[in-house]
């Protein structure tokens, strides 16, 4: 998923960092720099450099924040900036860095990139540190916790932004159609039923729209079937692809019998058209998440939103955490400081300054019932759901530096199905085949 985040409600931010840069080969060369003191000094003058991957109203606010910070610690200077013209690209300037040695102390990064960044050898490990009483670690979601630990074995960062998908559902076409609203208890069965009813080709009006671009829209909208039909991404050890399997089957086979039988779903080739639909009342049902909801309100589109249709019960949705990955320069005084201020921003008291003001989800559950929190649901109905949608994170995408080429091969698969092109098993074997021969380089 692709947001820059001037908040969700701009452009989705889960971006995988598909650039084929030297991450690792940074790590193979020491520090060629000058190195920091190893005593601490918590009184030492300290001067931060953080790339924010924000701009406009979100950039304003982390300066403010920063400058907060700096006050109450007046021996801490934070240089805060986006780091680059969009977020997409901090992932090639940092890499450059690595390589020059000229890196920042703190950045945003997509989830995605989790474990490049921390096969290039210069993040923090915060593993120690987040395991204190305080710091209340488990108040963030699982899928956001192990991204943070991309391999198992570091923290590199604290979750920067967290965020899921639940269903939308315009209630104009509904009422139009004479059909019930979609529950919480809806099953697969019952949504694929519903996007029949709704469908109205005579007057190009379609009960889901989903995405075929091939990009990760187009796979992070697969996960949630296949999880819940049991499957998962990749092995434990990140090597192989695991979605070629029964379960992968009967999840692609069941959106195809939608697109190519049913004929009920609206195949979008761009990634943006689907959700202007259905602000424009064309469709009735699509899976997104809460950066949608400025949108409705503008349209001044009648909408309800649920948890994803279920499948034996779960429920299950995906997330794209991303992170503030935390980064090493053999300084003592700046690692202190860069964990601090880390800690301190992702806190429920400066999230509901940051995250939630923009319109993002809480990062931490003890944030769900603060004003905060309401506030933004009084403003963007259905809100609220999306934040309790968070329980329904059971599971991270993979952080590992081959999950781009896996997410690419098995996009171009299901787009290929879902558009008649190929049959559910092989193509998703033969995208494994090419998903495989990435993992294991």
């Amino acid at each position: 998923m692709t947001r820059f985040t001037a908040g969700p409600r701009a452009i989705r931010r889960w971006g995988v960092g598909i650039l084929a840069i030297a991450l690792g080969a940074a790590s193979l060369t020491a520090c060629s720099g000058q190195q920091g003191t190893s005593t601490l000094d918590t009184k030492a003058k300290v001067q931060l450099e953080v790339w924010s991957g924000q701009t406009d109203a979100a950039e304003k606010i982390l300066e403010s924040l920063a400058k907060e910070f700096e006050k109450d610690h007046p021996n801490v200077t934070i240089n805060m900036s986006p780091g680059a013209s969009s977020t997409d690209q901090l992932l090639q300037k940092l890499s450059a860095g690595f390589a020059g040695n000229q890196y920042p102390d703190i950045s945003y990064a997509f989830g995605s990139w989790a474990g490049q960044l921390e096969a290039s050898g210069r993040t923090l490990d915060i593993s120690e540190q987040v395991k204190k009483s305080d710091v209340k670690w488990n108040e963030f979601t699982a899928a956001a916790r192990g991204t943070a630990q991309p391999t198992g074995k570091k923290v590199i960062g604290f979750p920067a932004v967290v965020d899921n998908i639940g269903l939308l559902y315009n209630k104009t076409l509904f009422d139009k159609a004479g059909l019930a609203y979609p529950t919480n208890d809806w099953t697969w069965d019952d949504f694929r039923a519903a996007a029949k009813k709704l469908t109205d080709p005579a007057n190009h009006i379609y009960g889901y729209g989903y995405s075929v671009s091939g990009s990760e829209e187009t796979t992070w909208q697969f996960w949630p079937h296949l999880w819940q039909n049991g499957g998962s991404i990749i092995s434990k050890d990140q090597k192989k692809a695991e979605f070629a399997s029964t379960a992968g089957d009967d999840a692609l086979s069941f959106l195809r019998s939608m697109a190519v039988d049913d004929k009920s779903v609206y195949l979008d080739q761009t990634d943006e058209k689907f959700g202007q639909l259905f602000v424009s009342n064309r469709i009735g049902m699509i899976t997104s998440g809460p950066w949608e909801l400025s949108d409705l309100k503008t349209g001044g589109t009648k909408y309800g939103v649920v948890q994803l249709p279920g499948t034996n019960g779960d429920h299950q949705t995906v997330s794209g955490p991303d992170i503030w990955a935390l980064f090493d320069h053999k300084d003592a005084n700046r690692s202190y400081w860069s964990y601090q201020f880390a800690e301190w921003l992702t806190s429920s008291a400066q999230d509901a300054r940051f995250n939630v003001a923009i319109g993002n989800l809480p990062l931490r559950t003890s944030e769900n019932s603060s004003d905060a929190v309401a506030k933004q649901t009084a403003q963007y109905p259905g809100y609220d759901v999306f934040v309790k949608n968070s329980d329904n994170v059971k599971q991270a995408r993979p952080t590992s530096k081959g999950y781009a080429a896996l997410s690419v091969a098995i996009g171009k698969a299901i787009s290929a199905v879902l558009q008649g092109q190929g049959e559910p098993k092989a193509s998703l074997e033969k995208a494994a085949q090419t998903a495989d021969a990435q993992l294991s380089k």
